[in-house]
């Protein structure tokens, strides 16, 4: 790491990367990339709105399927303005400020998502494992306090780091990997110790989204002891996992990007700079993308309403 003096200054702007070596084809790579940013914004819209329209989905299950919307809806919002930026107006300076603000909120939501993917499996649990007390277990005024305290954890545990990445000193010149901005590419622009930053990361990325995915494969296994043990055949276990299957395949969109993109960047340092920008957007984009679709299709209540608002545009 480069040594930092008073006499240097430290950078107060940020220079994003678009894709290296496609820059000439920029204008085009943007079209597919907004397509998908509008579906996912679309999309995720719908899912809210149908939820607040639609009173037989007033339910925990939808709520937490709510926040997961939000959250996905909060990941686009954030980056597409300076990913379509950098592609279509090669705006590619960002100050730090705007830069740690982005960064603050992108992670804020990440830990947030993984924390309602784990809620939506107590939430099946409760309900395959506990039918007689669900309603009982989980009230809509638990739901709500749920939901206050997943938004706290997501953005306390981000309050440590950003301190230090407000007064690292920059070194002037060096570009981000991304077309926004990541706490794990910023502190490597930083012209002073990272050790703090780093191992905090790595040990909050594991005690918040390790042990969310643990708990999650907890959860299931027990559902499905639950499944075989209660019957012995038939379609009754189908039916039960049958309300799992949205869900499951919402943690696989969000955890295997996520789980890509750490690997790229902790030992891709070698990997080709494309490899990085790809990650970056899947990791961004799939989950938004993905989810309103998969709860569209698998989920009978939010497909019903979803035709029955269609047909009645139609008419």
């Amino acid at each position: 790491m480069a040594s930092f003096s008073p006499a240097n200054l430290s950078a107060t702007l940020f220079t994003l990367r678009g894709f290296p070596g496609l820059e000439g084809a920029h204008q085009w790579i943007g079209i597919p990339i907004f397509s998908a940013y509008l579906v996912a914004v679309l999309g995720n819209c719908t899912i809210l709105y149908v939820i607040w329209a639609e009173p037989s989905l007033h339910q925990p299950m939808y709520y937490f399927l709510a926040m997961l919307a939000t959250t996905d809806l909060g990941l686009c919002l954030t980056t597409m303005p300076t990913v379509l930026g950098v592609l279509w107006f090669q705006l590619r300076k960002i100050s730090k400020h705007s830069c740690l603000a982005q960064l603050f909120i992108i992670h804020s939501f990440s830990f947030m998502e993984s924390a309602v993917l784990f809620a939506m499996a107590l939430d099946r649990f409760l309900a395959i494992c506990f039918p007689l007390r669900y309603a009982l277990l989980l009230t809509t005024s638990r739901v709500a306090r749920i939901g206050l305290l997943l938004l706290t954890r997501s953005t306390m545990l981000l309050v440590a780091p950003m301190a230090f990445l407000q007064h690292f000193p920059y070194c002037p010149g060096a570009a981000l990997s991304h077309s926004y901005c990541l706490h794990q590419d910023v502190i490597r622009l930083a012209c002073a110790s990272t050790t703090f930053n780093t191992f905090y990361g790595l040990i909050v990325i594991l005690l918040t989204l390790g042990s969310d995915l643990l708990f999650i494969l907890i959860s299931y296994s027990l559902i499905l002891k639950t499944v075989l043990g209660r019957t012995s055949g038939g379609e009754g276990p189908h039916k039960a996992l049958g309300t799992c299957v949205s869900h499951l395949c919402a943690v696989l969109v969000f955890y295997v990007p996520v789980l890509g993109l750490s690997v790229v960047h902790r030992f891709g340092q070698h990997a080709s700079p494309l490899l990085h920008v790809i990650m970056g957007n899947i990791y961004i984009l799939l989950p938004p993308l993905m989810n309103p679709i998969i709860y569209s299709i698998k989920t009978k209540q939010v497909y019903s309403r979803i035709l029955r608002i269609a047909s009645i545009k139609r008419v």
